[in-house]
């Protein structure tokens, strides 16, 4: 699933403590039951049910598996910065088409965009960056960062 951050027009969502409670239960454990959830935050099961199916649909989170790549078989990760000439949201939705990357961003810096890719091996990340990323249309040059290990990563930063 892609996130959008334009589905609400722009403007952040308003969430009252209930709901940030709701999230932060199942940042804790994306498994846990709504009746569990409901007991934690004072909600029935059925109007936990509701909250969290209404964050969903209006993408304000997502509940998703979290793998460790490199125990599927994914040896190579890396982020990739990416110098655009010409319309950077172009560039940003053609990156976001390619199975092997899977988070795109438009900042300010050195970079206009960075992209997070999750590849087999080293040959495939060459394949990628030579023959599908610099080929893209306004796509100026890029730098590679190869991570050499995964030190923290975690979701569970709540609400605040």
């Amino acid at each position: 699933m892609t996130i959008n951050a334009r589905a609400n027009g722009g403007r952040p969502a308003h969430l009252d403590d209930v709901s940030k409670a709701i999230i932060e239960q199942l940042q804790r454990d994306g498994r846990r039951s709504y009746s569990d959830i409901g007991r934690a935050v004072g909600l029935s099961e059925a109007a936990v049910r509701q909250r969290v199916q209404r964050l969903q649909e209006t993408g304000v989170m997502q509940i998703v598996a979290v793998t460790d790549p490199t125990q599927l078989g994914f040896a190579r990760q890396a982020m990739i910065g990416v110098r655009v000439s010409g319309d950077t949201r172009a560039v940003a939705d053609r990156l976001a088409e390619l199975g092997e990357i899977d988070y795109v961003v438009l900042t300010a810096g050195s970079f206009d965009l960075l992209a997070e890719v999750v590849c087999e091996d080293d040959e495939q990340l060459i394949a990628l960056l030579n023959d599908r990323i610099r080929s893209i249309e306004g796509v100026a040059s890029t730098e590679t960062f190869v991570y050499l290990r995964l030190h923290k990563q975690h979701y569970d930063w709540g609400t605040r």
